[in-house]
C-alpha cells in the first residue's frame, strides 16, 4: 500500500539522535507514512553503527557519498513514494500531532501546495520562532517556512527539489522562493508541531557568523533578485518593523533584568553596609589589642630590664646605701 506522507531524513554523522528523530515520527496520531533514510557519507563510528542496525517500522536505509543536505533529500525523494513530503533532519523531532494537523489543511484547501507550523528550540538553547506569513514579500525578508513543513510531491517536482549546489546553507529557503515564485501557495498553522535542535555545531548557529552566512544568503538573493526587486519597498518595511520588535523586546528583557535584580541589589547593599559596621567595630577592638600588647610587651621588657639590673655588679655594690636609705625613711 502507498504511503501518504514520505519523511526526508539525510543523516550525516548524527547517529547519537537519529533515534529520537525516528521516533517522533513512529508516535504520530497520523500513522500512513515511511520514513526514508539518507546516509549522506557518515564517517562517525557511533553514527556507522547506529544505521547498519536500525531496524524501525516502514524505515527504509539508504547509503550515499557525502553530497550535501540537500542532495540527500532530493537522493530520499527519488526512493519516495508519498503523495507528501516531509523533510525532517536526523537531530530534529516531530510533535506527535503534525502529520494529522498537516494533512487536514491539505485536505481541506486543495489550492495549498504546502504547510508549515511554528518551531521550538531544544538543546542548548530554549525559545520559539512563530512566524505568521509566508507570502512572497514576507519570504523574501525571512524564511518563514520551517524546516519540517510538508509539501506536495508535484510541487517539489515542479520546482527541481533542493539545489544541490548549496550545501552552505539557505538551501530550503531558496527551496521555498522558488515554489512561491512558481504560484505555489502555502499555509502557517499556528501551534508549535516542530522541536529544532540547537547544537554548538548546528549549521544555524555557525551561519550566524557573517562570513559564513553572507556566502550563502548572496547566492539566494543573486538566485531571486528579480523578485527582491519587486518587492524591495515590503521587504525593508518588514525589517524594519523587525528591527523596531527587536529593539522593544530588548529594552523589555534589560527592564526586566534590571527589576528582578533590584531587591538583590538592595539586599547586597544591606549586606555591604552591615560588614562595613561589623569591619569598623572589630577594627576598634583590634586597635585595643593591638595597644594592650604593646603596653604588656612594654612592662615584661621593663621587668626585664629590671631583672637584668638586680643581677648586675653595680647593684650589689649600691645595696649598702639602699639599705641605709630605705632605714632614713622609715624613721
Amino acid at each position: 500500500m502507498t504511503p501518504r506522507i514520505s519523511v526526508l531524513m539525510p543523516c550525516f554523522n548524527h547517529g547519537a539522535f537519529i533515534g529520537e528523530a525516528i521516533e517522533s515520527v513512529l508516535t504520530q496520531t497520523f500513522q500512513d507514512f515511511e520514513i526514508i533514510v539518507v546516509d549522506d557519507g557518515s564517517t562517525e563510528p557511533l553514527t556507522e553503527t547506529a544505521l547498519s542496525t536500525l531496524r524501525a517500522p516502514r524505515t527504509t536505509v539508504v547509503k550515499t557519498a557525502n553530497h550535501g543536505l540537500p542532495a540527500a533529500r532530493n537522493h530520499a525523494a527519488r526512493h519516495a513514494a508519498g503523495a507528501l513530503f516531509c523533510a525532517l533532519d536526523a537531530d530534529d523531532k516531530l510533535a506527535p500531532t503534525w502529520f494529522e494537523r498537516a494533512v487536514k489543511v491539505l485536505d481541506e484547501q486543495p489550492g495549498l501546495s504546502f504547510v508549515s507550523h511554528w518551531l521550538e528550540t531544544f538543546g542548548d538553547e530554549h525559545w520559539t520562532w512563530k512566524p505568521e506569513r509566508c507570502g512572497l514579500p514576507a519570504l523574501l525578508a525571512r524564511n518563514t517556512v520551517n524546516g519540517a513543513a510538508v509539501v506536495r510531491r508535484e510541487a517539489f517536482e515542479a520546482v527541481g527539489g533542493y539545489d544541490e549546489s548549496m550545501r552552505d546553507g539557505c538551501e530550503d529557503w531558496d527551496f521555498w522562493l522558488r515554489l512561491v515564485e512558481r504560484g505555489f501557495e502555502g499555509a502557517i498553522v499556528p501551534e508549535v508541531l516542530f522541536y529544532y535542535r540547537r547544537r554548538s555545531d548546528s549549521m544555524s548557529r555557525e551561519m550566524l557568523d557573517d562570513t559564513s552566512y553572507r556566502r550563502p544568503l548572496t547566492t539566494l538573493v543573486a538566485k531571486h533578485e528579480q523578485a527582491y526587486r519587486a518587492h524591495l519597498p515590503a521587504i525593508l518595511a518588514t525589517k524594519e518593523a523587525e528591527a523596531q520588535h527587536l529593539i522593544r523586546e530588548i529594552a523589555t528583557v534589560e527592564r526586566d533584568r534590571v527589576l528582578s535584580l533590584e531587591p538583590a541589589l538592595r539586599r547586597a547593599r544591606e549586606e555591604l553596609a552591615a560588614v562595613a559596621r561589623k569591619a569598623e567595630r572589630i577594627g576598634r577592638e583590634r586597635m585595643r589589642e593591638e595597644e594592650h600588647e604593646r603596653l604588656a610587651w612594654k612592662v615584661t621588657e621593663l621587668e626585664r630590664e629590671v631583672a637584668d639590673l638586680r643581677r648586675s655588679w653595680s647593684w650589689r655594690v649600691t645595696s649598702p646605701l639602699r639599705s641605709l636609705y630605705s632605714l632614713l625613711r622609715g624613721r
